[in-house]
C-alpha cells in the first residue's frame, strides 16, 4: 500500500494490489473472470468528492473501449468510459448510495466490472501499475498543493520507503 500523506491537504491511499487508468482515475482489480472498476482516493480528491452518478447504458450489454458508461456528479461533471472492450455490470449499492464511491473507494465503492472480450492477461497489461499512477499524479494539483488550495504551498512531495509493504509520499 502507497500512502501519500499530504495531497491536496488530505491523505490517501493507492493499494498495490491493482492496476491503474491514470487518464480517468480509475483502478482496476481482476476477480475471477471479470475487471472490476471504481475511482481512486487522489481522484476522488480532485474531483470533489461524488454526489449522484447514473448509468449511461444498460446492465449486462457490450461495450466498447472508451464508451462512456457512468455519468458522475462531483464538484464537476465526469464522464466515465470503459478501459476494455466486453460486457458491462454496474454496482448496484453505489447507484443507490453515491456517498459510497468516496466512503470506501477500493472495496464497497466500486462503479463497475467488464468481462472482457480479451484474454484477461492482455486487457491487465493495458493498465499502470501502482508505481507508475503514482508518477502520474504529480503533475496534478494534489501534490502542487500538498497543504490544500488554501495553503497556497507548492512542490513536489517525496517518497520515502518505509520498508516492508508500505510506502509514504
Amino acid at each position: 500500500m502507497a500512502v501519500i500523506e499530504k495531497f491536496l491537504g488530505q491523505r490517501v491511499e493507492v493499494p498495490e494490489d491493482r492496476r491503474y487508468h491514470s487518464k480517468q482515475g480509475l483502478w482496476a482489480q481482476a476477480q475471477d473472470q471479470d475487471l472490476v472498476f471504481g475511482l481512486t482516493q487522489p481522484a476522488l480528491i480532485l474531483a470533489g468528492g461524488v454526489n449522484d452518478l447514473d448509468w449511461l447504458v444498460e446492465n449486462q450489454v457490450s461495450v466498447t473501449t472508451g464508451q462512456d458508461v457512468v455519468f458522475v456528479i462531483t464538484a464537476k461533471i465526469l464522464y466515465i468510459s470503459t478501459p476494455v472492450a466486453g460486457v458491462v455490470f454496474f454496482n448496484p449499492e453505489v447507484k443507490q448510495r453515491p456517498s459510497l464511491a468516496s466512503e470506501d473507494p477500493y472495496e464497497k465503492g466500486w462503479l463497475f466490472r467488464i468481462k472482457p472480450e480479451v484474454n484477461m492477461e492482455k486487457a491487465w497489461q493495458t493498465f499502470a501499475d501502482m508505481q507508475d499512477y503514482i508518477e502520474s499524479l504529480k503533475t496534478s494539483e494534489g501534490f502542487k498543493n500538498p497543504e490544500g488550495i488554501k495553503g497556497g504551498v507548492s512542490g513536489i512531495c517525496k517518497a520515502v520507503y518505509t520498508g516492508i509493504r508500505e510506502q509514504k509520499f
